[in-house]
């Protein structure tokens, strides 16, 4: 369908091309991405191409041939369906929609036009007719309810359903992603599913990708797909009232939560986190490099040493450095590299479920614990991305966002740098889970300053702080048949490849809102701060005292309203720092802090540090911090404070950051979410009370206190200290 219009000679030739599918009687939608060649075949191949249809040729025939025709210039569709070619000379022009469509098998997809001297603009469409339809039926307690319309608690199944007879579902070059809440429930997006939660009309929608063809005009390639967005129409009432007779008795219990699929991404943050961690750390240390694996290793994480071997051989070939005398360190900063990178994959399989101990966990919790994890991880909470691969559905709400951006393929080697334009799977597929914030307490806890004072003890530099008095460390000397003189001059000689606390500040303000205080971070001036996150996230906490007193009342209902709608304030603050050193910063400061607390673990250090040691510290890295802090007259407050912080802040924050919370309007997620995570939230508030004096838990609330930047607190806390001794 073509026509003309008049305009303005010479080269300034155009052509229009819209691009539409049906999706029901009446109502058509725009194909977004739809791939469109600009052809100017000869005479001959066009004369060509007629015999064929004269002698009925077949489509694909067809197809092969016009592959021949010379290509003038490919485009795109964008968001409306529309795409133009200007700049054209007055000639006659083929435009080819290049889509896999097996549906419509007479459909030649292309259309002439005509650029004449007087009428130099061209217009053409492309009209789809697909026979899908979208077909919800409404499910109650595993039962199909065969009625037109909803009821707040069922479950609405949508089929994405065709009529041609012969052909597969989807058809090649085809395939369909749900639009959420709507999950995937089967390959393709073939089907999906989705809780209803409010009453009112609303819609369904799939997501129907066509892939665009190859040279050769018909293999399907699968990078670049046109699609367009197929919706259904339903209605949600309120359930009827259930009549009830007969004895009734009552009895005060626990108020039931509803079971969640988000529970088992929640599960998979906490035993990651776990996996993370420093015993666990320098248990593979061990098992690398002094042939010791012993100790006390979830199942998952055993198994993952043989990977993260893997990983480690093939960083070791690649990370040099180009000192003398530093294999001791280089391998040590490689192996730890190989730890983080592998752990800090969620979603890397197997996953980190412990079956009986994360039942009990949400035994503990109130929360049910008789379903299997990872089925409803896999089949229930996870969104399809591809035919093939499944992701979460905040980076699935983020893909929806941007559908003509491309994404790379998997490298057969995944070292691989990544160089072309278009979104990075690996980081849409399993992100690499840290939170920053672990870094900032490890960082106020003096972990970096302890390290930093026994580099310049081993360079033969006197402290500052204590003028020309006698060094708090005049007594270390690490001889140099022990394997830490050796780290110690690696670790020396590369400190310019490591972040420096300037670049960690300023991403900590990036993230956070939240800096350190000193001498090493004066002339401070961020481009943009997340000013509201301190105020938000000691909102939400506080938020959860009153409902953990209601949630414990048996004659109460606890409201997780509140909670829901500080969940969201927080995760938007929160998606607005995921950018600039977002990707790479967290993880290379949890390395270079992981190497400095095995460092700081050795017992080399015994002989000068006077630790303490009927002090029970969870990490043998602890102690010696605090009696760094005692030598050098910092704060008093233990380190087990602010891990503790750096722990359970960064469980916290994984949980509202990479959960859909901007989607979710029903408070049963919160009001789990509250449930789950009651020990690391009641837990960081223990804490932050022991560092900082703040009490989050009580019940009158000092809001310019609580919104106060924690290392103002803890300077403040500082200079109190002397005058209360």
């Amino acid at each position: 369908m073509t026509k003309t219009s008049a305009a303005a000679a010479g080269k300034s030739g155009k052509i229009d091309v819209n691009v539409r599918a049906r999706i029901s009687d009446n109502r058509w939608v725009p194909v977004v991405h739809a791939h469109l060649l600009l052809m100017q075949p000869s005479d001959a191949q066009v004369k060509q191409l007629q015999l064929l249809n004269e002698d009925k040729g077949t489509p694909e025939e067809a197809r092969k041939m016009m592959a021949a025709w010379p290509v003038l210039r490919p485009t795109h569709t964008g968001p409306n369906g529309h795409a133009r070619f200007d700049g054209l000379e007055i000639g006659t022009y083929y435009v080819v929609f290049n889509n896999a469509t097996p549906f419509d098998k007479d459909f030649m997809r292309f259309n002439r036009v005509d650029i004449l001297a007087t009428d130099t603009r061209g217009e053409t469409e492309f009209l789809l007719d697909p026979p899908f339809r979208l077909e919800p039926v409404f499910f109650a307690n595993g039962d199909n309810q065969d009625r037109p319309h909803g009821l707040v608690g069922d479950t609405v199944w949508v089929s994405v359903a065709h009529s041609v007879a012969g052909q597969g579902n989807p058809m090649e070059g085809m395939y369909y992603v749900p639009e959420p809440p709507l999950q995937s429930q089967a390959l393709k997006g073939v089907k999906s599913s989705m809780r209803l939660n409010a009453t009112g009309a609303t819609e369904v929608a799939v997501n129907v990708y066509m892939a665009a063809l190859e040279a050769d005009g018909v293999t399907p390639d699968p990078n670049d797909a046109a699609h367009y967005r197929a919706s259904e129409p339903i209605i949600v009432d309120e359930g009827s009232a259930t009549q009830v007779s007969g004895t009734i008795t009552t009895q005060a219990s626990r108020t039931e939560a509803e079971f969640r699929p988000v529970l088992a991404h929640w599960t998979l943050i906490r035993n990651s986190a776990d996996a993370l961690s420093f015993n666990t750390y320098k248990l593979f240390i061990d098992h690398l490099f002094c042939n010791d694996a012993g100790g006390d290793v979830p199942e998952f994480e055993r198994s993952r040493f043989d990977e993260k071997e893997r990983a480690f051989r093939l960083l070791e070939k690649r990370r040099t450095l180009p000192f003398s005398d530093s294999d001791s360190y280089r391998v040590l900063k490689a192996a730890t590299e190989a730890f983080v990178m592998v752990n800090c994959g969620v979603l890397r399989t197997p996953y980190a479920f412990r079956p009986q101990e994360d039942a009990d966990y949400l035994d503990r919790r109130d929360l049910p614990g008789d379903r299997k994890l990872e089925d409803e991880l896999v089949k229930r909470y996870l969104t399809s991305l591809d035919p093939k691969t499944r992701i979460l559905p905040y980076l699935a709400l983020i893909r929806s966002k941007l559908p003509d951006v491309r994404i790379h393929m998997d490298h057969k080697d995944h070292h691989d740098a990544e160089l072309c334009a278009g979104f990075i799977r690996d980081r849409l597929v399993n992100p690499c889970m840290m939170e920053l914030i672990w870094s900032y307490w490890q960082e106020e806890g003096m972990l970096v300053q302890t390290m930093n004072a026994i580099t310049r003890r081993f360079q033969n530099v006197r402290s500052l702080a204590h003028g020309n008095g006698p060094d708090p460390l005049a007594n270390m000397e690490v001889d140099m048949l022990r394997p830490l003189n050796n780290l110690l001059w690696g670790y020396v000689q590369d400190e310019q490849h490591r972040l420096s606390v300037v670049r960690r500040n300023y991403e900590y303000d990036h993230h956070y809102g939240i800096h350190l205080d000193g001498r090493a971070v004066r002339d401070f001036r961020p481009a943009d701060s997340r000013s509201k996150f301190v105020e938000a996230f000691h909102n939400l906490l506080r938020q959860l005292m009153p409902f953990y007193r209601q949630d414990d009342d048996t004659t109460v209902k606890a409201d997780a309203f509140p909670i829901l709608n500080a969940l969201k304030e927080v995760h938007l603050i929160l998606s607005q720092g995921a950018h600039n050193q977002f990707g790479d910063l967290p993880s290379t400061a949890r390395i270079e802090m992981l190497m400095q607390q095995w460092m700081l673990a050795r017992p080399e250090f015994r002989e000068f540090l006077p630790t303490r040691l009927m002090v029970a510290h969870p990490e043998p890295w602890m102690d010696r911090v605090d009696a760094m802090k005692k030598v050098q007259g910092w704060s008093d407050t233990s380190i087990a404070h602010f891990r503790d912080l750096a722990m359970f802040g960064e469980q916290l924050l994984l949980s509202i950051r990479y959960t859909h919370w901007s989607d979710v309007y029903d408070p049963t997620e919160a009001f789990a979410w509250a449930r789950f995570w009651r020990p690391q939230a009641q837990g960081y508030m223990h804490a932050y009370r022991a560092v900082t004096g703040v009490d989050l838990t009580s019940e009158v609330a000092n809001p310019k206190l609580e919104a106060t930047m924690p290392s103002v607190l803890l300077r403040q806390r500082l200079e109190a200290m002397p005058r209360s001794a």
